[in-house]
């Protein structure tokens, strides 16, 4: 835990500083503002109780800590019983034409169709700007798995992203 005035300081600065990246990775990883704003604050509180070990490198510990968060909420979320989105008047209002918002949710909608594992590789490599071995670390697999996990997700994206794609789905959603 935090002791003296001068680290409580220290784990201030880093909060101020860390906040902000660790909410997106949260975001990127679950896909709910809620729930990454919940992650976040657990990652942080944690962070804060191992202070003294976690202050060497403490975006890295912290980092570490909110992936490992992220996974055991995927592990809960696969034992709960699938919840139904009810149908609702907001779901037929069409999306603004502005281009950026468009690419954005389907880019959103892509990643939130790869498996867990594929997601968090992605978000730690793209979005955090890690390198192969920081985001090994942070996941706690090796370098191998990062690059091939890495690969299947972006062929994954490539596929859901290209626009062939989109409208063979698009076509078969219809006949449903």
């Amino acid at each position: 835990m935090i002791g003296s005035r001068r680290e409580q300081r220290a784990f201030e600065l880093f909060v101020a500083g860390a906040s902000g990246r660790l909410l997106r990775t949260a975001y990127l990883l679950c896909g709910d503002r809620g729930h990454a704003e919940d992650l976040v604050q657990l990652t942080l509180l944690r962070t804060a109780r191992r202070w003294p070990h976690a202050r060497r490198r403490p975006e890295a510990y912290a980092r570490r800590v909110l992936v490992n968060l992220a996974k055991d909420r995927w592990r809960t979320l696969h034992r709960r019983v699938a919840e139904v989105a009810p149908t609702s008047i907001e779901a037929e209002v069409a999306v603004p034409d502005d281009d950026t918002v468009l690419e954005r949710e389907g880019l959103l909608a892509a990643i939130r169709e790869l498996p867990a594992g594929q997601r968090a590789v992605l978000v730690l490599r793209f979005f955090d700007d890690l390198s192969v071995a920081d985001t090994a670390a942070a996941l706690d697999c090796t370098e191998g798995t990062v690059k091939s996990q890495t690969s299947r997700a972006l062929a994954r994206m490539r596929s859901v992203l290209d626009p062939e794609h989109i409208q063979e789905r698009t076509i078969a959603d219809a006949d449903r």
